[in-house]
């Protein structure tokens, strides 16, 4: 008897027994087709099973998330016999995985008229029906009779829009798979994005979300109206909010052309009571569409949620809307192909005098003059006859109070589309996008929202087939010749040789060129040897004590996923993950509850591993086989996740134990890769701050030579220490670098942080902070 039927005997038999040797056993060595039967005996396996059974059936479980099973025909009907046994035990089947087993079957479809037919009754004698889109797709299983009495059923009081729906899931010639993913997830957690790209390729469902949003919006311009009584929340029913919730989905997906006109039409008629209560006509339908623009963003949605939270009267409401658009923001950066779509909200192609200092937009108001200047940032100032003015004019607040309210707004939008820009661009290196060169030159290099930070990214053109020319824009006074439908993608140093990277940072620094996000600066992540040994997980990152609660908002900073970790069940560990290259790849970051300290929460960090998509399911794949420059930005989160949250950065901790034993050996440790490259940065900035004479670089570490004492400051922790007993300084942060002109290449806030402890400690006979002074009296 092989390893499989041994397996599948101790889950179907109740008095088989486990070998030893199959305790834990490898299901690495069992085919697709094998792991597919012994899931579906695992599904079999009763709740009181003893636990070395229950033990096999949870890894059986688990190594069928990380493969595709595949499914014999007997291998169907059997998963659809236990479905009904679900049934008849306890009231209910998760009748969507009997789908996938049939979306994955390696031989012709069964007959499984009589389970199916079986599953139809159970479900639609319940009050309410459950996976409704999953309950119409057996139902064509089963002949004709049985899917009609599944429509009339699922269409009874639920009115013309869902009604709509189901008659277009419902009858042939839908596919089993249509939207089925969609019922097993929980209403406020999305399915992965191939259940939607199904639904929008099917010519059966595409032309329905139109008619469904329409309808939506005329409902609501009906209770504006008054032809229909107003109730608060009460516009639109839980199924009709999921349907639609859905329907725009796919035309999010599609980017529908007609969708802008809509939602200046559905978001107001959703979020403001045609009265002056502050209700909401379905604050529910509000927030899905918060949710569906966190799927499937475009820049035109997020732009209507941000109307229509200024215009909402509900006191709670624009505080969730704010925390659902960060995520909506986060999420358009990994959709470059809409996100560089943007509106020119009114401003000239370019300033006044002609430069490439950004655009800018004048509006009057009476003998005074708005200004709205887009470079870095939009800023909003007054002038009179020419000269600017302190602050908003007496006269401007008395006669034009919309006016301003107008422009402060329209700063608070451009600022939040420049910053959406930036993320875009930045995302745009895992799916190497390439924009055509007649595009990027209107659209982006001279557009007057998106030209100055544009301009100071370093752009290579395809000047012919394969040869790719790097420019600067902003430090070039012709860009390169070559047709409008050249490609033109952001230069990335993983692609550069290192004299060219070296080249690129001197230009920057010289030139004081400050660029919108680290890109000449920017860290580099090859696969290590030990990677190599290791081939499925690294462990570059693991080992090491951080901040929770810190890291836990990087993640959604970052655009990561992960369920939060705490002394409660379940909560010991997860795995923090992200999409990349267009949902192709997954990075999966894992990590602890390790300990509370205090108030202080600590996590540890473990392995990271990737996933590719393979036929709309995840597999793990070799690090060897992981794009380089999806891997290296992957791991540049991760490096970021650790350097700024690990225990061994923070100046003041002195808890005891493994803690502190971690602290003592990571705060001084070996360079990453993003301290590298701020060493780099520093070997160029030293020679022109004012105290240059006072720093030298050495190794980690930089030192700073004081009157009192000499100190090194450590390049990834800012921790210091003091010559000649290396005895430990320590400085909380307080203060920015000394100069307030000072220029750094890029945005680095442990960067700045070394900076200010080195000109605060090069004229250490001026500090007059007692604690840090007695520290370095002690041992002068």
């Amino acid at each position: 008897m092989n390893l499989t039927d041994r397996l599948v005997r101790a889950l179907t038999e109740p008095d088989a027994t486990l070998p030893d040797e199959d305790r834990n056993p490898d299901l690495s060595r069992v085919s697709d087709e094998e792991l597919g039967g012994l899931l579906v005996a695992a599904h079999r396996v009763d709740v009181s099973a003893t636990p070395e059974v229950t033990s096999l059936r949870l890894a059986v479980r688990r190594a069928a998330e990380e493969r595709r099973p595949r499914y014999t025909p007997e291998a169907c009907v059997r998963m659809f016999e236990a479905l009904v046994e679900e049934c008849e035990k306890s009231g209910w089947a998760d009748i969507a995985l009997g789908l996938d087993v049939l979306e994955n079957r390696t031989g012709p479809l069964p007959d499984l008229s009589g389970p199916v037919r079986a599953l139809v009754r159970f479900s639609l004698e319940k009050d309410t029906v459950r996976q409704p889109y999953a309950l119409l797709a057996v139902a064509t299983l089963a002949g004709e009779e049985t899917l009609r009495a599944a429509v009339e059923r699922l269409s009874r009081d639920v009115g013309p829009i869902v009604a709509d729906e189901i008659a277009v899931v419902g009858l042939p010639p839908a596919e089993q798979t249509l939207l089925t993913e969609i019922d097993r997830q929980h209403r406020f957690v999305s399915p992965h994005g191939h259940a939607w790209g199904r639904t929008a390729e099917n010519p059966a469902y595409v032309a329905f979300p139109r008619r469904a949003l329409e309808a939506a919006a005329d409902r609501t311009d009906a209770i504006r109206a008054g032809e229909i009584p107003y109730r608060a929340d009460k516009a639109f029913t839980d199924r009709e909010v999921t349907s639609l919730g859905q329907a725009l989905r796919v035309a999010l997906q599609r980017d529908e052309p007609w969708l802008p006109e809509l939602f200046d039409r559905l978001l107001p008629g959703i979020a403001l009571a045609p009265t002056t209560a502050r209700t909401l006509p379905s604050q529910a339908l509000l927030y899905e569409v918060a949710r569906a623009a966190q799927d499937y963003p475009t820049p035109e949605l997020a732009t209507a949620i941000r109307t229509v939270r200024r215009t909402v009267r509900h006191a709670g409401v624009p505080k969730q809307l704010d925390k659902m658009l960060k995520k909506v923001d986060a999420a358009l950066a990994e959709r470059a192909d809409v996100a560089l779509r943007l509106p020119r909200q009114g401003f000239d192609t370019v300033s006044a005098d002609g430069s490439t200092a950004g655009g800018v937009l004048r509006r009057t108001a009476g003998d005074y003059q708005a200004v709205v200047t887009v470079a870095e940032t939009a800023t909003l100032i007054w002038e009179k006859d020419g000269r600017p003015v302190r602050s908003v004019p007496a006269p401007v607040r008395r006669d034009h109070p919309a006016l301003i309210k107008e422009l402060r707004d329209l700063v608070k939008r451009v600022n939040a589309q420049l910053a959406t820009l930036v993320r875009a661009l930045e995302g745009g290196y895992t799916v190497d996008a390439t924009h055509p060169y007649g595009w990027w030159r209107t659209e982006l290099a001279g557009h007057p929202l998106a030209r100055f930070l544009v301009r100071r990214l370093i752009w290579e053109v395809e000047t012919a087939p394969g040869r790719w020319q790097a420019v600067l824009p902003e430090t070039d006074e012709h860009l390169p010749d070559a047709p409008d439908d050249a490609s033109v993608r952001l230069w990335h140093p993983l692609r550069s040789d290192p004299h060219a990277v070296r080249a690129w940072r001197d230009l920057l620094t010289e030139r004081r060129l400050r660029q919108p996000f680290k890109q000449a600066f920017r860290e580099t992540y090859l696969l290590t040897p030990a990677e190599e040994d290791t081939r499925v997980y690294s462990n570059r990152f693991a080992a090491h004590l951080v901040h929770y609660r810190r890291m836990f908002a990087l993640f959604r900073a970052r655009g990561w996923k992960s369920d939060l970790l705490g002394p409660w069940d379940a909560g010991d560990g997860d795995e923090a993950e992200r999409t990349l290259a267009a949902g192709e790849w997954r990075v999966r970051f894992f990590h602890n509850w390790a300990d509370q300290v205090g108030e202080d929460e600590l996590a540890s960090t473990d392995q990271v591993r990737f996933d590719r998509r393979v036929d709309g399911a995840w597999q793990q794949a070799p690090l060897a086989d992981v794009p380089p420059l999806v891997f290296s930005e992957a791991m540049r989160d991760v490096d970021l996740f650790v350097g700024v949250t690990s225990i061994a950065a923070d100046p003041d901790w002195t808890d005891g134990g493994p803690e502190r034993r971690y602290w003592e050996r990571a705060a001084f440790a070996e360079l990453t890769e993003s301290a590298e490259a701020r060493r780099d940065a520093l070997a160029r900035m030293l020679p022109r701050l004012r105290i240059a004479d006072r720093c030298t670089l050495d190794g980690r570490f930089l030192i700073v030579r004081g009157d009192l004492r000499t100190y090194r400051i450590h390049l990834g922790s800012a921790n210091i220490l003091m010559e000649p007993d290396n005895s430990y300084l320590c400085i909380v942060p307080a203060r920015r670098p000394g100069d307030g002109r000072l220029f750094v290449p890029f945005e680095d806030d442990r960067l700045s942080l070394i900076l200010s402890k080195a000109f605060l400690l090069a004229a250490d006979t001026e500090i007059t902070d007692e604690s840090i002074l007695t520290q370095i009296e002690r041992g002068a």
